[in-house]
């Protein structure tokens, strides 16, 4: 059965798969309009593109070959358009921006759970139920960290760098291969299935770090300001 985004490309027929599913296109569609209207439009309007680039591009049917891909769609989605689409809403004081961490741990590591991961590949529901708790726990995290003092934020993010870059390093230095999906899809790429899983890891460890270091940096700053004023 194949993916929701369809069957694994080679790097000849890569460029010509995008995913043009009316009804994705639709909520996208609707995402772009609801972004408009938004206080802060610009950042939600980004956020939306970028989640048009992780599904509706390439990079969607790509993943489908390629653990490695997998993980820069899911480093899009929750470190991407979700701190971007969190930017353009009211910052949130329902929960504790460490509950949020939490949960979208939890989230985000689930999914990675071999048996979990390879269901969402080959089931349209479960993938589109993958899609969107990583992007509400995201975006719920994101808004916490906006709306949480000083302290409290900063931890946040240095928690949220830490645990990607956690989950990052175990599927670096997995000894075997741990996902059934890619055991025959990764050749065409030049890759077997375990460099394929280390590439994806590292992609998690060292990118998937990057947007929790920056914002840590700009929460550091602020709070640097903040004092300096007083």
């Amino acid at each position: 059965m194949p993916s929701y985004c369809g069957f694994p490309p080679d790097p000849g027929t890569l460029l010509a798969s995008w995913n043009l599913d009316p009804l994705l296109l639709a909520a996208l569609g609707l995402g772009a309009l609801l972004a408009r209207k938004a206080g802060n439009p610009g950042p939600a309007l980004a956020g939306v593109a970028v989640l048009a680039v992780a599904l509706v591009s390439p990079l969607c049917s790509l993943s489908v070959a390629l653990f490695a891909a997998r993980s820069l769609h899911h480093l899009l989605i929750v470190a991407v358009a979700a701190p971007l689409i969190a930017a353009s809403l009211p910052a949130s004081r329902r929960g504790s921006v460490g509950t949020w961490l939490l949960i979208s741990t939890a989230v985000l590591w689930a999914w990675h759970v071999p048996a979990a991961y390879d269901a969402a590949l080959t089931d349209a529901r479960l993938y589109w139920a993958m899609q969107l708790s990583l992007l509400v726990s995201a975006v719920a995290f994101w808004r916490a960290l906006a709306a949480a003092p000083a302290p409290a934020a900063l931890l946040g993010a240095v928690g949220g760098m830490a645990q990607m870059g956690m989950l990052g390093s175990l599927l670096t230095f997995a000894p075997r291969p741990l996902y059934l999906s890619h055991l025959l899809t990764t050749q065409p790429w030049g890759l077997d299935p375990l460099a394929d899983q280390q590439l994806g890891g590292l992609v998690m460890w060292v990118l998937g770090m990057i947007p929790y270091a920056a914002a840590a940096a700009w929460l550091s700053r602020r709070a640097w300001r903040q004092v300096s004023a007083a």
